[in-house]
């Protein structure tokens, strides 16, 4: 209990003792000194009279419009919107194929299989091969051309032996596989020419039962004969540049396999752009884009509108009139728009511009660079970094 609180009620008992008021304390403090000593035991004191509430005074004389404020005021009315929201489609196709490797990717690579090489334990080869069998004789036909390796695309290197520290490819050694090698490239067989040659060739039956049940090698040429049409082929991978690119088709989907490809239409009477439209009703722009990617290219396409905010915008001003004598003001010619692109992708079909409601007349699915080739400076500008490096 502190100071102050023993005091007050040290007081409130003297005062409690006798019910005249002190002397030498006002009405005011004794009572506080009661409430504070005792509030339980105080009850709230309470009015015993009520007084009417004053009535509540209204105006209702008009504003007065001579105020200054008001009177400088122009009257508002419609007028036409500067700006027409507009929703823009980035449909793409995502890359079906890995990125081309540069030639540090392909050291790198190539000196871990080498290093792979030389970590690899021996395994227990009649475990899995019989002895004496084609296919006992078939692998030793193969281990003994790359000297003895397990990988297949090594040219030549010796894991276990006097150079066997020596595994890593130097800038020209192109030629460490036979001649054949030189034209595979610069890293020569660290091309993937080079290891795709190396793989099918020794994907090929070296060895045969012959007609008394021994295994009989089979020389080079000589597998159609002995195995008999079609049994012994074996199938390339396919390549990665397609027919479309080799005739330069751009409104197919199956070119450019390592890269992003975008859908550009071009319009009647304009240049090059994105799909885009005029939002309607109270369409958002997640909406309006789905829409808008039917009514232009045809439902014969398995799309997919990502997410529900736009990834990029264009903004083309509006126009107005030149100021005269006769109008000093400028009227709005006609509108602007903002464009607010939304990400799509396409998994499967094409494009079909037969009864698009845009007026479109082409369509091409381009890279990034291509596409700086065909729209304006300008659009390149506010779409540029829309567009992926690949």
């Amino acid at each position: 209990m502190t100071a102050s609180s023993r005091g007050s009620r040290a007081a409130a008992s003297i005062l409690r003792s006798s019910r005249r008021s002190h002397p030498l304390i006002c009405s005011d403090c004794i009572s506080h000194i009661r409430a504070r000593a005792s509030p339980a035991c105080n009850p709230i004191t309470r009015r015993s009279y009520a007084v009417a509430a004053t009535a509540l005074k209204t105006n209702d004389s008009a504003p007065n419009s001579s105020l200054p404020h008001l009177s400088d005021m122009q009257p508002i009315s419609a007028t036409t919107p500067e700006y027409i929201p507009k929703a823009g489609i980035l449909l793409s196709r995502a890359p079906l194929l890995t990125a081309p490797q540069s030639p540090f990717e392909k050291a790198f690579y190539f000196y871990q299989k080498r290093l792979n090489e030389r970590l690899a334990m021996p395994y227990a080869r009649y475990f899995y091969f019989k002895k004496d069998t084609p296919a006992d004789t078939d692998r030793k036909i193969k281990e003994r051309e790359r000297n003895w390796a397990a990988a297949r695309e090594l040219g030549g290197y010796r894991a276990f032996g006097k150079e066997a520290w020596n595994d890593e490819l130097l800038s020209g050694e192109t030629d460490a596989a036979g001649e054949e090698a030189r034209t595979f490239g610069k890293m020569g067989i660290a091309e993937p020419k080079y290891i795709i040659e190396s793989l099918v060739k020794d994907a090929r039956v070296r060895a045969v039962e012959g007609k008394d049940g021994a295994a009989v090698e089979v020389k080079e040429g000589e597998g159609e004969v002995e195995l008999g049409a079609g049994e012994g082929k074996v199938e390339k991978p396919l390549s990665r540049v397609t027919e479309s690119d080799r005739k330069g088709d751009v409104r197919r989907l199956d070119r450019q396999l390592t890269r992003t490809l975008y859908l550009l239409v071009k319009p009647e009477k304009g240049s090059w752009r994105f799909p885009q439209g005029v939002l309607e009703g109270r369409e958002n722009l997640h909406q309006a884009a789905e829409r808008i990617l039917v009514q232009t290219a045809g439902v014969n396409m398995n799309t997919w509108i990502i997410g529900h905010v736009p990834i990029g915008h264009h903004v083309v001003p509006p126009a107005y009139t030149k100021t005269t004598p006769e109008t000093p003001t400028q009227q709005l010619q006609h509108p602007g728009s903002k464009t607010f692109f939304m990400k799509g992708r396409i998994m499967a079909g094409q494009a079909d511009l037969a009864a698009n409601a845009f007026g479109l007349t082409d369509f091409k699915w381009l890279t990034k660079e291509e596409i700086k080739k065909h729209v304006s400076t300008r659009y390149w500008s506010y779409v540029q970094n829309m567009l992926a490096d690949r």
